[in-house]
């Protein structure tokens, strides 16, 4: 029985390969294979369900509320996925793009073309889409792509991986243009990690801080980062209280396990009198547990006390930390202090505070008067993405289909040469 490394040295290869046929391959053909897909995804639906339900049942109580919620589909789910491919395919195809052009004084002709950047290894834990999205988004990249999802959704994964298959083979594309590691056994992260430089050109891990630490002190390859989501959002001065409450609900509520889900909750001293009890009644009546600085904690005795550690926590769950600030200044110097440089959401009626809020909190992603759970390349018009980047190099915000490009500078002469 070949070894972990001859199956991930094998696949390296395989992807090496498909990875120089995808480049040249036609923006018809890549759509035609995501659309096959889509359409696997939903006459699958059935097939993929049994196959998360068997993950789930595995599960049991070994994850937390958060993960088994990002691990759950539904059909509802599903049918995201396949719209999801849906509007991959019909996203315009940056390969080959014109980026730039310019004449020099010699006559020599320059471009800056498009290109995929090649392999893609995708590491990932307990989300089971990420097998659709980061594969297609992959697809009309021009990359082919290693996935390796997490052991606890391995059959979902492997079902929704399947439907891919469908698609590649209908659109006549190398059948290795979208690998799925087929084993758990963690040496195969590592050997994407440390041991496939000649094969992966970059590494994008999706997951929590253990998978993240791993990944940052063992790739040997340059890595597309997605920290924490500790995200804020600051109800200022002049903000309308009846949107606040709208907002505020919904960036921490819609979905509590993702990470655009509002962690902390700054408001103004200026608005606190009328603001902080409506807003921490109504978080605790749609039963989130309010954690609270002094003044916080003095409006309703359901208020626990805060800790210093609240104020950089990531709960992934119906927890919010509430602090009072004294001013938009003292709340963009919490986010720089306490912030992951995520998504940061400022509510006022303000312009003016508002486009100082925008310009100085060093965030991804900074909104004004709009839920924090708009974080997501979907919601961007991206159709999917493999997740959101905190890093500044080599993509910022949601990764989708251009975030996985690179390009090449293209040189036309006639017959210069340097004096």
């Amino acid at each position: 029985m070949n070894s972990v490394a001859d199956l991930m040295q094998g696949m390296g290869r395989a992807a090496r390969s498909a990875a120089h046929a995808l480049a040249f391959t036609s923006t018809a053909q890549k759509n035609h294979a995501l659309t096959e897909a889509a359409a696997a995804l939903r006459s699958s639906a059935s097939n993929i369900l049994s196959a998360n339900e068997g993950d789930l049942r595995e599960a049991g109580t070994g994850l937390s509320a958060a993960l088994l919620e990002r691990l759950r589909l539904d059909y509802v789910r599903i049918e995201a996925m396949a719209r999801g491919l849906e509007e991959i395919a019909a996203a315009r195809d940056p390969i080959g793009v014109r980026l730039a052009e310019w004449r020099r004084p010699n006559g020599m002709l320059i471009q800056r073309v498009c290109v995929p950047l090649g392999v893609i290894g995708i590491i990932y834990e307990s989300r089971p889409n990420v097998t659709a999205d980061a594969g297609a988004l992959c697809l009309k990249s021009g990359n082919a792509v290693i996935l390796r999802g997490g052991s606890e959704s391995v059959r979902s994964s492997a079902a929704i991986h399947a439907c891919l298959q469908q698609g590649i083979e209908a659109a006549r594309l190398p059948a290795t243009a979208i690998q799925l590691v087929p084993t758990t056994d963690r040496a195969a992260v590592g050997h994407m990690l440390a041991d496939m430089a000649d094969s992966i050109d970059v590494i994008v891990p999706r997951g929590g801080k253990s998978l993240i630490s791993r990944v940052q002190k063992e790739a040997r390859v340059p890595v597309i980062g997605h920290l924490e989501g500790v995200c804020h959002v600051y109800v200022a001065e002049g903000a309308d209280l009846e949107m606040a409450k709208r907002i505020v609900v919904n960036a921490k509520m819609r979905r509590t396990g993702v990470c655009g889900s509002a962690e902390t909750l700054l408001i103004d001293r200026a608005c606190a009198k009328t603001h902080l009890a409506p807003l921490v009644k109504t978080l605790i009546e749609v039963g989130c547990e309010v954690r609270g600085d002094e003044l916080t904690a003095g409006v309703d005795a359901r208020v626990q006390p805060a800790t210093e550690q609240d104020w950089y926590s990531e709960y992934l769950d119906a927890i919010i930390a509430v602090r009072v600030v004294d001013g938009l200044d003292a709340a963009i110097a919490h986010i720089g202090e306490y912030g992951s440089q995520h998504t940061d959401c400022i509510v006022t009626d303000d312009p003016a505070a508002a486009e100082h809020f925008l310009q100085q909190v060093d965030s991804a992603i900074v909104l004004h008067n709009a839920s924090t759970q708009f974080a997501d390349g979907a919601e961007f018009g991206m159709g999917a993405e493999i997740g959101i980047s905190t890093d500044k190099f080599h993509a910022r915000g949601p990764v989708g289909v251009e975030q996985l490009t690179s390009y090449k500078y293209v040189v036309r002469g006639c017959g210069q040469i340097r004096p």
